[in-house]
């Protein structure tokens, strides 16, 4: 099994969902994990519970680029390094394009797509080979399958992670060039039962005059293993955190129960 012992690893919107599942799975393999979220409270429970103290919560807006350099600093002051960054932060967008208004469009390109340039950029600086030494890293940022086929109401969703895909494949090719020693890789979950799921899946069934049992049964009908679960995706990024993954970057991983196979 991966493991990562000893390093130090940062989770954006690591209260709930995907990100806290995330943040116990690498704190369960010798990980000591930055939650980070604008859900203080939820945040601090889901650091509290972190095994053996290896939990600590950080304020963060992953908009606010001046919040991620005092992140950054906190992580540095109290750890000396960061080895890895979960971009999980996003929100869904749900809406038929003539509905969607532009500041809608705009707050979900700010979350999904500033936030993850802001983390990798702010990151590098802590993660990257010296030298004189130092580890490199491994940056795993969190798309969709929504960023690689087309998804209908959820345009502006799925091109901002379309974007986190490509977005990720520079930067992997970038900091190989400059000996950096610094991975990325996307990870694309398909329908995962979370609260955003739940919540997708509502606003999806009104859309389409369905209850949200029946459109739960239409997506588990189009992803053949059925619906997901938080570790389904945090084994992956588990995987991609680890050495086990050191040849690794700029690749996509797809977990989707099959869906974006037929």
């Amino acid at each position: 099994m991966s493991t990562l012992d000893g390093r130090v690893a940062l989770v954006t919107g690591g209260a709930r969902g995907i990100g806290a599942e995330t943040a116990r799975m690498l704190a369960d393999t010798g990980a000591t994990v930055f939650v980070t979220d604008i859900l203080e409270d939820l945040g601090k429970e889901t650091a509290d519970g972190l095994p053996d103290g290896r939990g600590r919560f950080l304020h963060l807006d992953v908009t606010d680029e001046g919040a991620w350099q005092t992140v950054m600093e906190k992580v540095e002051a109290d750890a000396g390094r960061l080895d890895v960054l979960v971009n999980n932060a996003g929100i869904e967008m749900m809406k038929p394009i003539e509905e969607l208004s532009l500041k809608e469009w705009q707050l979900v390109c700010r979350i999904n797509l500033d936030g993850v340039f802001l983390g990798t950029r702010a990151a590098v600086g802590l993660m990257k080979r010296e030298k004189e030494g130092g580890r490199g890293g491994s940056i795993v940022n969190i798309s969709s399958v929504a960023g690689l086929v087309g998804t209908p109401f959820q345009t502006a969703y799925g091109m901002t992670k379309g974007g986190v895909r490509t977005f990720s494949k520079g930067a992997a090719l970038e900091f190989a060039a400059l000996g950096y020693g610094i991975r990325v890789n996307s990870v694309h979950p398909g329908v995962i039962e979370t609260a955003m799921g739940d919540e997708m899946l509502e606003t999806l069934g009104g859309f389409l005059g369905q209850s949200p049992e029946e459109t739960a049964a239409f997506l588990k009908a189009q992803q053949p293993l059925g619906l997901g679960q938080p570790r389904d995706i945090a084994s992956m990024i588990l995987f991609l955190a680890s050495d086990d993954s050191r040849l690794i970057t700029g690749a996509e991983f797809v977990v989707d129960g099959g869906l974006t196979a037929q």
